[in-house]
């Protein structure tokens, strides 16, 4: 397994529970039967399971877990793009769209509302080989997820309507625009799959697809997929947490058991690839820098290669000792340079890429030759035990702190069962990556990359065509696929299920579980640094966030980016170490140290296993106590900064963001970005960022946050040399100014060819406070636009397809705050979309909210507890907002007694106060030229807003 691949696992496995006894066969529920039981293994890694079977196919992965009172319930269909065909792309995304548009017994949009009201989450997600779903809910919410998901299988297509169809196809291009064509280097990755494979090739198109395809399908199209591909039999369903086998399977046998098999589906044959020479292909884009991309075909998911073609990516590309990052961006050449080797079940790649500066002068024909340079590098310098050392020490490292959610866990077994009929691979991935040797990583050089042509991809800023690699000699097949589909509803085979219940009863949950908030313990340091602790013994590790007075607030308005760039510097070279030299170490011993900043503090976040504790707590001291503030690295760091600042400056929503805020706060130190501007970061020097640390960088008032296995006396003997950070820093001097912005008039952010516009409507707001007006205004915005089923997202993504996802909300600190609505909307509905803003925001702030809405937000956010302080990063920024607030536990009852005994005439109140769109500013940012006449006909001032 990939380190790309772990770090996603990070979030993709969880705790290992021990399991209880399986009743004998006899005694399963009719139709059911026990496929394998893989118990906890004494040695290595493993997640215990019970792998079940039903009459009509569907495999039953079931895995207990009770740490905490949660369920997971992942529906994974083994199919993705890859089993679509020419001309009809995009369907298994598009699916996964109509699944959650009701069903026979759930009405449209119900699904959402019913996950959200049961205090979880859910979503959907698609890729090349599989489609899955899933929830994590409190544990007495376990049939209802069953009936939700067994319902859309087994009941969905007489609810898939013409119009619901229509709205859904809108909502994907809106996707498409969102994602793909209006950011940057969006449209990459499919002009490289469309170059790398041939013309049918299963991963040729994108999984998002055509929106021509999609144009000319209809809706018996999309019906006749799911009734190939949507069967039991080609569907595992896997549930963890604090539930049983024998709970679990009674409930699975009733609601999934008379769903009828679908066809039957046989295993893709692998498909890897090979190209006899380079190919070269080139596209403009509203970029600010150039791109390079070459992408290797290799191997496919699991092959006795990819293990070692994940090393080679690591050392060529991996972080601060690959040979890219000396060659490339140490070197202040390129901006950016990386390589990795993702797989998926039918074949694999291995790319590398780079951006080039722009003070390098190298166009991309000179940064492919110092890439192939690099190639040639590693071949004469070969592999060196570091580099083994430090891939191994990640991947086990990575492993175990994957052991912590159970939704990650879940997943985990889902997608191994999928597309391996093994639900627990940890420990034979691990194997894998342990196995391999120096021979093996120069073999699978050797093999896939020396002298074997790749797809060479230059992405160039627009009119800039002279900076490409080379001129393009591939052209992708044009293919015409005729008008509009003609298939009937009389092509479908339908299959229906019969039933001795009423499926259209929706089951009820039982009593909600016990939730405790986690028991901590707090402590001071002699520094000043207050330390509040808590347990966490489900995996060996331990998690600290460690927050120091300091960030943009401390800086003056030309200065801005200050705290950004030191935290960047903290991560370079120290007075005894290189950067790589310390990063090294790192990877070695499986830990991680983030520096960064935000409005009002400097954050450090540390995560080890518990048994490297405290050589990792050396290595912190070495970067906070002795950064050697060296000119290069401030040089190339600030140049990074300076690109980057412009290379954003091409993302709408960025503009839009900063927009809004310049509106808000004008030229004051709360207006300007955390990163800083072009000209602030300009006027930065070293001599600012030293004298900035010995002055800003100090311990006094610091908060440090620990979770961890380990027992308190042990932990505070770990964080005992942070004794050694000593000072005061000066008082932060927020000065908020008045408010000047005007309401009801749009300010118009120009950004050329843009397929769709960012829209930001709001106004000043509360400061933060934990149980007072600015809570409560957060339940009042539960309704407009702070949930999937909101007015809001309602209106514009569900009812007019005009957008991919619609919100509002407050966001504040202990100075100041602000409301905000926001979406990404089609260019063609950009007028439309802010009329709908502004109808709801005004039919809310007279109207208030109805008797239904307001039963909905209590019990949707009165159940959400359990899934709060699950992980140690849960708990981290649980008990982070404890300590910076001086909270006792008992905050948790009083909020819920806010939301259970809240009237609807104080939410009408707060509505009516916070909710009128009259007092709000209206920034679009899109092509000016396009929108400004449509935007005047709403009848507000239009205004040009220049960033």
């Amino acid at each position: 397994m990939k380190l790309s691949k772990i770090v996603l696992a990070m979030g993709l496995v969880a705790g290992i529970s021990a399991c209880s006894q399986q009743p004998p066969a006899s005694q399963l529920p009719q139709g059911v039967k026990l496929i394998t039981e893989h118990t906890q293994q004494k040695d290595g890694v493993s997640v215990p399971y019970k792998k079940y079977q039903l009459d009509n196919g569907l495999t039953v992965v079931v895995h207990e877990d009770h740490s905490d009172p949660l369920v997971h319930v992942d529906v994974t269909y083994h199919v993705g793009s890859a089993r679509e065909e020419l001309g009809k792309s995009g369907f298994a995304h598009f699916f996964e769209h109509m699944m959650f548009q009701g069903s026979e017994n759930v009405g449209d949009e119900e699904h959402f509302r019913i996950v959200t009201e049961a205090g979880g989450t859910l979503n959907g997600t698609t890729n090349s080989d599989r489609t899955n779903y899933f929830q994590t809910v409190p544990s007495n919410q376990l049939e209802k997820m069953l009936w939700l998901e067994a319902d859309r299988m087994g009941f969905l297509l007489d609810a898939v309507t013409e119009q619901k169809f229509e709205v859904q196809r809108e909502t994907v291009k809106n996707e498409r625009g969102q994602r793909v064509d209006n950011r940057p280097y969006g449209r990459l990755g499919e002009r490289v799959s469309q170059a790398l494979y041939p013309v049918g090739h299963p991963y040729s198109w994108p999984v998002i697809g055509y929106m021509d395809d999609l144009n000319r399908a209809n809706v018996n199209d999309v019906k006749a997929f799911f009734l190939r591909w949507y069967g039991p039999n080609n569907a595992t369903v896997t549930i963890g947490g604090a539930v049983t086998a024998n709970e679990v399977l009674p409930l699975v046998e009733q609601y999934f058991g008379s769903i009828p098999r679908g066809p039957d589906v046989t295993a893709a044959p692998k498909q890897p690839v090979s190209l006899d020479s380079d190919r070269y292909i080139s596209m403009e884009d509203n970029v600010h820098l150039p791109l390079i991309y070459m992408s290797y075909p290799t191997v496919y998911l699991r092959h006795e290669d990819e293990a070692a073609l994940d090393v080679l990516a690591e050392i060529l590309g991996g972080g601060k000792n690959s040979i890219f990052y000396k060659n490339l961006v140490k070197t202040q050449i390129a901006v950016q340079a990386n390589v990795n080797h993702p797989c998926a079940e039918l074949a694999c790649t291995f790319n590398l890429l780079a951006l080039p500066h722009p003070a390098s002068g190298k166009n991309l024909a000179d940064i492919e030759a110092l890439i192939r340079q690099s190639l040639t590098e590693f071949e004469q310098r070969g592999v060196n035990d570091d580099d083994l050392l430090k891939v191994k020490a990640q991947m086990e490292a990575n492993t175990i702190y994957g052991l912590q959610s159970v939704s990650g866990k879940v997943s985990q077994l889902a997608i191994n069962e999928t597309l391996t009929g093994n639900p627990d691979n940890l420990q034979n991935d691990l194997n894998r990556v342990n196995k391999v040797s120096k021979e093996d990583v120069m073999r699978v050089y050797n093999t896939y990359l020396k002298g074997k042509g790749s797809v060479v991809m230059s992405v160039v800023p627009r009119g800039k065509l002279d900076l490409i690699a080379a001129a393009d000699n591939f052209s992708p097949q044009v293919m015409d696929f005729g008008g509009p589909s003609q298939t009937s509803a009389e092509d479908l085979q339908v299959r229906r299920a019969t039933d001795d219940f009423d499926r259209s009863v929706e089951p009820q949950a039982g009593v909600n579980p016990a939730v405790t908030v986690p028991a901590y313990w707090q402590s001071s340091l002699d520094n000043g640094i207050k330390v509040l602790g808590a347990a966490s013994d489900e995996t060996p590790t331990t998690a600290m966030l460690l927050k120091l007075n300091s960030g943009l607030y401390y800086e003056s308005p030309d200065k801005t980016g200050l705290s950004s760039m030191l935290t960047a510097m903290l991560n370079e070279d120290t007075t005894n170490f290189t950067g790589e030299e310390i990063a090294l170490e790192l990877e070695k011993l499986g830990s991680y140290i983030s520096i960064s900043s935000s409005d009002e503090h400097i954050q450090l976040y540390v995560l080890s296993l518990s048994k490297n504790l405290d050589k990792t707590i050396d290595l912190l001291m070495e970067k906070m106590l002795r950064p050697a503030f060296k000119e290069d690295d401030f040089n190339r760091l600030k140049q990074q900064r300076l690109q980057g600042i412009q290379q954003s400056e091409k993302n709408a929503g960025y503009l839009a963001s900063n927009a809004f805020r310049k509106l808000m706060y004008g030229d004051s130190i709360l207006g300007q970005p955390g990163g800083g501007t072009l000209a602030s970061v300009t006027n930065l020097s070293l001599e600012d960022v030293k004298a900035y640390y010995q002055s800003h960088f100090k311990p006094d008032g610091g908060q440090l946050i620990v979770v961890s296995d380990l027992a308190k006396t042990k932990l505070q003997q770990a964080i005992a040399p942070l004794t050694g950070f000593t000072g005061t820093a000066p008082a932060v001097n927020v000065q908020v100014p008045a408010d000047s912005s005007r309401g009801s008039v749009i300010y118009l952010v120009h950004k050329d060819d843009s397929p769709q516009s960012e829209i930001r409507i709001g106004k000043r707001s509360l400061s933060e406070d934990i149980t007072g007006e600015y809570f409560k205004t957060g339940l009042a915005n539960f309704t407009i636009g702070g949930n999937f089923n909101s007015r809001i997202n309602l209106n514009l993504r569900e009812d007019k397809g005009y957008t991919y996802g619609a919100r509002t909300g407050f966001s504040a600190d202990g100075y100041t705050g602000v409301f905000v609505a926001s979406a990404a909307v089609r260019a063609d509905a950009t007028a439309a979309s802010v009329k709908e803003f502004i109808d709801e925001l005004n039919r809310f702030s007279a109207e208030g909210v109805t008797d239904p809405e307001l039963a909905f937000m209590r019990r949707a956010l009165n159940q959400r507890d359990a899934l709060k302080y699950e992980t140690p990063n849960a708990k981290l920024g649980f008990l982070a907002q404890i300590l910076q607030h001086d909270l006792a536990p008992t905050f948790v009852d009083e909020r819920n007694a806010i939301i259970a005994n809240i009237s609807k005439q104080q939410i009408n109140q707060l509505a009516q106060q916070h909710f009128d769109p009259k007092e709000m500013v209206i920034v679009v940012v899109g092509d000016s030229a396009v929108l400004r006449p449509e935007l005047e006909a709403l009848g507000y001032p239009v205004e040009d807003l220049s960033l």
